[in-house]
């Protein structure tokens, strides 16, 4: 079975706001401490979309409309191969409350290098900085 790498479909969701987009800080797991912006895998017969409100109201209790897929980037971490789908969203409805990130923050562009971004979100935070 070497050489076959499990590969993890994910959506994210970039929370816009004005000139701010919403980040939060991963308080569990591997790369704890480390920021990212709140989403997570791709359940089966789901859609990116789909995936994108589902995994920010299970982690934030807030609905949010995924607007448009912003970018798509690909990463290989050590255990596995990431495609993750960026979409922007705008808040529908709820406060953004803090469900399994320790902390969290609204960023500019001129504070997106302000945290330590996990390795898959970096090329997407250069990407962010033409549009905020």
């Amino acid at each position: 079975m070497a050489g076959i790498v499990k590969v993890v479909e994910i959506a994210s969701a970039i929370i816009k706001k004005e000139n701010r987009v919403f980040a939060t800080q991963r308080g569990y797991r591997e790369f704890k401490g480390m920021w990212e912006f709140s989403g997570g895998k791709v359940e089966p017969g789901e859609t990116p979309e789909e995936a994108v409100v589902r995994e920010v109201w299970e982690e934030l209790e807030t609905e949010v409309l995924a607007e448009q897929c912003f970018a798509e980037t690909d990463y290989d971490y050590p255990d596995f191969h990431l495609h993750m789908k960026c979409y922007l969203c705008t808040i529908k409805s709820g406060n953004l409350k803090l469900l399994e990130h320790s902390e969290a923050k609204w960023l500019t562009r001129e504070t997106l290098d302000s945290v330590e971004w996990l390795p898959a979100d970096v090329t997407i935070i250069e990407m962010l900085k033409n549009i905020i």
